[in-house]
């Protein structure tokens, strides 16, 4: 196992990541704007009329090897405060759009849009994105790992759209105040991609191989400046909330608490490209509840951060490592306890350097027990070649105060700390068909020291038809992770995969193919404990459309005594062996009608020469652009040998999304989960009058489903403001 680390490693760093930008031809040269402009989706100023036109678009869906049919014009200009944008998205005479909502980062899958990527570093790994669906429902994000976009980030800017019979017009104004830019730099990577449902066309400025995103910075142009973009002077932004609520916790009997709470997010620019987030007393009962969902697995489930405050740049300190070997996690911090304070430095010092570093203080709870916590967080990134990094992170969690004691004999203290340190290689090829990871963690605790290490690597290829990886992971028995997420420990993984896919000559099929997925788990003494091989055959119609037939093959000895409806108090042993077969069909409906819907379903074996019968879906019909109605729902039905017997639940959650305006949102949803045996009830109002600043009105409740017992209830008005000095 060790050998095949040490061969991928070798593998990784002989993989050249030098080369001339793929698309260094197409260029956009952007000047200064001749003219006010004004956001209001008509293009009538002088300034649009002196800006050069970036068109001709190339299709990338259903294939990459012609213009687009669907006609595309952007135009680009600037002044001392703002980019300004204006996008001609032509379509047939009189013919519809489609989009869900006015709902802001929408599925971009579902929706006509137009879409804005900014290499503001031109270094092809990070930046920014922005656009906007055919009903003028905005989208934002902070890009990532050369093509990822985390939609949680928000920030200041403007757009309006405007309806034609034969297009529609998306304008917009970006502040240089709201993007992080190197100071100096006279050229951006650059790219715009429209997704026009009609005619299932996908398509972009630059061109970019189907089978990448379109949001792949390898592939963009250059927006060339007529000089380096302004500085942006003073940037400070202050933003501070005000809420008051109520929680009723019937549970234990408590009185209702009533809160009223004052705190304040500070975002100050140290440079162009670098920036100081300080946040105290925060809040953040605005963030929508987490869907629910049924958990028949062994490990702890992952939910995603959602959190403002620890987002942008957030990938410096969260994608350190694979999806389920996380030294850092901040969903952990303020899990238990409130936050009291902290502060986050992160950015660019210069086009090879990224750093970030955090810190947060959580208060003392005295009905649990638990001391205050501070966390620390430490990381950096140095580009090698091209697109390729390497990266170094160290997680600090130490108590605050008196400690409580416990442990396995009395007296015994509970770890006082937990740290990690790491070191990781990304690998991104210049064309972006080569791309991988290989990292080495080591944890530090005073009851945990010995055997607390993590080592792991993966290799991906990407070609036009063939999709492989091979992967392999190692995580010590005693590693610990306490502000990370590592669900499994003490094991050895090996993971190839690969996928082909047919691109034949129809009308009806767009794509078509195999894929193959296999894991193997290993105890420290190299015997096999978990054998889980999927197979598959996927074909994605022209009307994008997809179905999928699955079969699972599953050979697990378990490591200790697991409950396999997560529902009873009866458990399996521990090393008691289970093998069983399932099959599965998926069929994803085709997102341009107005009911859309979505079916799973999966009948087969399961543990303990048990059955499993699952079916899942969605529907969902939409009045657009104001209202969305949906419902999802989650059959499970397992038989086993007594004790168990046979077990049945529902998770059923229906859910109303209303959009008065592109500021103006409702959104009322429940949940039922039979499994926990729990309603929950949420409501959510949103007013943004004006960027960035909100009005929310968010009011909770959970019951005992019979006899319709109130569990606890919250209520939470609160009002944040984005003030910018």
């Amino acid at each position: 196992m060790r050998k095949s680390f040490i061969l991928l490693l070798v593998i990784l760093f002989a993989i050249p990541g030098m080369a001339q930008k793929i698309n260094d031809a197409y260029r956009l040269n952007i000047k200064r704007a001749s003219s006010p402009v004004l956001i209001d989706g008509v293009v009538d100023e002088q300034a649009w009329a002196d800006a050069e036109v970036a068109k001709d678009f190339y299709m990338i869906l259903p294939m990459d090897t012609s213009y687009a049919e669907v006609k595309t014009d952007v135009m680009m200009t600037y002044d001392e405060d703002r980019i300004y944008l204006l996008v001609i998205n032509y379509h047939g005479e009189n013919d519809p759009y489609y989009v869900e909502s006015l709902r802001r980062d929408f599925s971009f899958g579902k929706n006509d849009n137009f879409l804005l990527f900014m290499d503001t570093f031109d270094d092809q790994t990070n930046g920014f994105s922005f656009g906007a669906n055919a009903a003028g429902a905005q989208w934002d994000g902070i890009m990532y790992g050369g093509g990822s976009i985390d939609l949680s980030w928000d920030n200041k800017w403007v757009s309006k759209v405007q309806n034609y019979a034969d297009k529609w017009i998306f304008e917009a104004s970006i502040p240089f105040k709201s993007i992080r830019y190197k100071k100096g730099i006279k050229e951006w990577g650059i790219n715009f991609s429209r997704n026009d449902l009609r005619s299932t066309e996908k398509s972009s400025w630059a061109p970019v191989p189907r089978q990448f995103p379109s949001a792949s910075l390898a592939y963009t142009g250059i927006l060339v400046w007529d000089e380096a973009p302004p500085e942006p002077g003073m940037n400070v932004s202050v933003i501070p909330y005000v809420m008051g609520g109520m929680v009723k916790d019937n549970v234990r009997e408590l009185p209702s608490d009533y809160q009223n709470r004052v705190g304040v997010d500070a975002k100050i620019a140290i440079s162009s490209s670098l920036n100081l987030d300080l946040t105290v007393n925060p809040d953040f009962s605005q963030v929508e509840v987490d869907q629910q969902i049924t958990n028949l697995d062994r490990f702890e489930l992952f939910y995603p951060e959602r959190r403002q405050f620890f987002l942008e740049n957030g990938d410096l300190f969260s994608s350190f490592g694979y999806e389920t070997i996380r030294p850092f996690f901040s969903r952990r911090i303020g899990l238990n306890a409130p936050i009291q304070f902290g502060a986050r430095l992160s950015g660019k010092i210069n086009k090879d350097w990224r750093i970030g570093a955090m810190n947060m203080q959580t208060g003392e709870v005295g009905e649990t027990n638990t001391p205050g916590q501070n966390y620390s967080v430490l990381a950096g990134q140095r580009r090698i070649g091209q697109r390729s990094n390497i990266g170094a992170i160290f997680v600090n969690r130490t108590n605050i105060g008196a400690l409580p004691t416990g442990g396995d004999n009395p007296g015994d203290p509970i770890a006082s700390y937990n740290r990690n340190a790491g070191l990781e290689y990304n690998l991104a090829s210049s064309n972006g068909k080569w791309a991988g990871k290989a990292f080495f963690l080591k944890s530090f605790s005073p009851l945990k020291s010995n055997e607390s290490a993590v080592h792991a690597a993966n290799i991906r290829y990407l070609g036009g038809n063939l999709i492989w990886e091979w992967k392999h992971e190692y995580v010590a028995p005693n590693y610990l992770a306490e502000v990370g997420y590592v669900p499994r420990n003490g094991y050895y993984r090996i993971n190839p995969n690969a996928s082909y896919l047919f691109f034949p000559k129809s009308k009806l099929i767009l794509h078509h193919g195999p894929t193959i997925n296999t894991s193997l788990f290993y105890d420290m003494e190299m015997e096999q404990t978990d054998n889980i091989t999927e197979l598959s055959y996927g074909i994605r119609f022209r009307s994008q459309s997809i179905l999928t037939a699955k079969y699972a093959y599953n050979n697990i000895v378990l490591q200790r005594p697991f409950d396999p409806t997560n529902y009873s108090q009866f458990t399996l042993d521990a090393y008691t062996e289970h093998q069983w077969n399932s099959f599965g069909m998926e069929y994803i409906s085709k997102p341009q009608s107005l009911f859309t819907y979505t079916l799973t379903s999966q009948y087969g074996g399961y543990f303990a020469d048990g059955e499993r019968f699952n079916i899942a879906g969605q529907l969902g019909y939409r009045f657009q652009p104001y209202v969305g109605l949906s419902i999802t729902g989650n059959y499970n039905k397992i038989d086993l040998p007594e004790p168990w017997g046979n077990t049945k639940f529902w998770l059923v959650g229906p859910r109303v999304d209303v959009t008065f305006t592109n500021t103006l949102f409702f959104t009322a949803f429940g949940q039922y989960n039979e499994q926990i045996n729990n309603i929950n009830l949420n409501t959510r109002f949103q007013w943004r009058f004006k960027p960035a600043s909100d009005l929310y009105l968010v009011y909770t409740d959970n019951y005992i489903p019979a006899p319709f017992y109130v569990k606890n209830r919250t209520l939470a008005l609160k009002f944040t403001y984005w003030w910018s000095l």
